[in-house]
C-alpha cells in the first residue's frame, strides 16, 4: 500500500470508527485460526446443577501446559482435552491459585512420566511475553474465543465472538449469592462471552495478541446483572495472609503463577486456619456415597445440628459452599474437614427446587460418638 493509498485509508477508517491497527491487521479468519491453534476444550467433572462439564483453556508452553480458570471442571481424574487437530488426550491438574481464579493443568501421555517433554510441540502462548504490552484501552476491538454451549468438539474451531473493549476497572463480582475471590482488573465487553462452559476462553485483540482469560458466569454486585468479562494476562493482586500469627502482604500475578507453576515451584496462597484442632460440624446427612463423584444431595439433617437451625431440607442439593462449586459429597466433606473449624461460619448456596438459595450455617464441634454395646446373651 503506498502512502497516500495508506493515508487514504486510515482517514475512511476514522470516519466509521475502525481503529488503524484493526484496518492494517489480518483478515479476521486468518486472525481466528491462529488463535484457534493456542487453544483446547476441557471436558471434566458436571453434569448436574449448573456445573458444566466442558470448558476452554489456553495452551502456555508447546509440551501442554494449559491455563484455565479454578471451576469445578477440572476436579476429576478423568479431565480430557480435545486440541485443535482433533487429539483427545488426557490431562492432570499441576497448580490452582484461587486469588486469581486461575489453574494450571498439562497434558499427560502415556509412557510419559511427570516433567518429561512431550514432544506436542503446540502452538501456544507466551504469558510472560503477553503481560508486557500495556492494558487495552477502552474501545479496542476484542475478540472471545470460547467454547460455550458445547460448541465445539474435537478438531472443530472455538466460537469467536467481535465486540470490544467497554471498560477496563476492578471487578465487583458475586458467584451466586457471595463475593467472588478475584478483586483485581478486568476486561468489561460489549460482547456475550460469559455463557455456560466459555470459563477459560481467550479473549485478544484484533490481530490475535492475548488480552486476558474469559471468566466465568459473574453478576455484578452493584446492578446484580451477569457481567461479560476477562482477567488480564497481566493480572496481579495483594493479598494479605498470616504466617506465624503475623500478617503479611504478598502479591501474586498470572504471569508469576504460570511461569513457576509450569516448573513445579508456585506455591498457591493460602490463609490460616482460624484455630488448631478438627474441622468443623454440619450435621447433614447426604444420600450414600456411592460414585466417584456423587452430588452432595441432602437425604436428612440430623435434629439439633447446625443444619437443622439454619432449616436445609431433604433433596436440596448443596451447590457452593463460601462462593465455591461443591462437585460432590466427598469435596463438600473435605472442606469441612481441612477449611473449617468449630464456630465459623460458612455460606452454602443449595438448590432447592427451581431456585438457588443462600443459607448461612454456624458450624459447631463434632459430637462425641456413643458406642452402644448390646447386653451380653445369658
Amino acid at each position: 500500500m503506498t502512502p497516500v493509498k495508506r493515508l487514504t485509508a486510515l482517514a475512511a477508517a476514522a470516519l466509521v470508527g475502525l481503529a488503524p491497527a484493526d484496518l492494517l491487521a489480518r483478515p479476521l479468519p486468518q486472525v481466528c485460526e491462529t488463535v484457534n491453534s493456542k487453544l483446547v476444550k476441557l471436558f471434566g467433572a458436571g453434569g448436574f446443577a449448573r456445573l458444566n462439564n466442558f470448558g476452554a483453556g489456553i495452551v502456555v508452553s508447546p509440551d501442554g501446559h494449559i491455563l484455565t480458570v479454578a471451576n469445578s471442571l477440572i476436579d476429576t481424574p478423568n479431565l480430557v482435552v480435545h486440541l485443535p487437530d482433533g487429539r483427545r488426550l488426557k490431562a492432570e491438574v499441576m497448580v490452582v491459585e484461587p486469588e486469581l481464579d486461575a489453574a494450571l493443568l498439562r497434558i499427560v501421555l502415556d509412557g510419559k512420566k511427570a516433567g518429561e517433554p512431550t514432544g506436542l510441540d503446540l502452538a501456544f502462548y507466551d504469558i510472560p511475553a503477553e503481560a508486557k504490552r500495556p492494558p487495552a484501552a477502552p474501545g479496542t476491538t476484542a475478540i472471545g474465543f470460547t467454547n460455550q454451549f458445547e460448541i465445539a468438539l474435537r478438531d472443530e474451531a472455538l466460537t469467536a465472538q467481535k465486540g470490544v473493549v467497554a471498560a477496563y476497572a476492578k471487578l465487583t463480582g458475586k458467584l451466586g449469592a457471595f463475593d467472588f475471590p478475584y478483586k483485581g482488573d478486568v476486561y468489561l465487553t460489549d460482547a456475550i462471552t460469559n455463557n455456560p462452559g466459555a470459563a477459560g476462553g481467550a479473549l485478544t485483540d484484533r490481530t490475535g495478541n492475548l488480552l486476558g482469560v474469559v471468566g466465568r458466569e459473574l453478576k455484578n454486585t452493584q446492578t446484580n446483572t451477569f457481567m461479560n468479562y476477562a482477567i488480564p494476562v497481566g493480572a496481579a493482586v495483594d493479598v494479605t495472609v498470616k504466617e506465624n500469627d503475623k500478617e503479611k502482604t504478598v502479591r501474586v500475578s498470572l504471569p508469576d503463577f504460570v511461569t513457576r507453576g509450569m516448573k513445579g515451584e508456585y506455591r498457591p496462597t493460602k490463609r490460616e486456619r482460624p484455630t488448631a484442632g478438627e474441622g468443623g460440624w454440619a450435621g447433614i446427612v447426604f444420600v450414600p456415597n456411592v460414585l466417584a463423584r456423587t452430588p452432595a444431595y441432602v437425604e436428612a439433617v440430623l435434629p439439633g445440628s447446625p443444619a437443622e437451625k439454619a432449616k436445609l431440607q431433604p433433596d436440596d442439593l448443596v451447590s457452593f459452599v463460601d462462593g465455591e462449586p461443591v462437585g460432590s459429597i466427598t469435596a463438600f466433606e473435605e472442606y469441612l474437614r481441612t477449611r473449617t473449624r468449630p464456630g465459623g461460619t460458612i455460606r452454602l448456596e443449595v438448590r432447592r427446587g427451581g431456585s438457588l438459595q443462600p443459607v448461612e450455617l454456624t458450624l459447631a464441634a463434632p459430637p462425641a460418638r456413643v458406642v452402644v454395646v448390646p447386653p451380653p446373651k445369658k
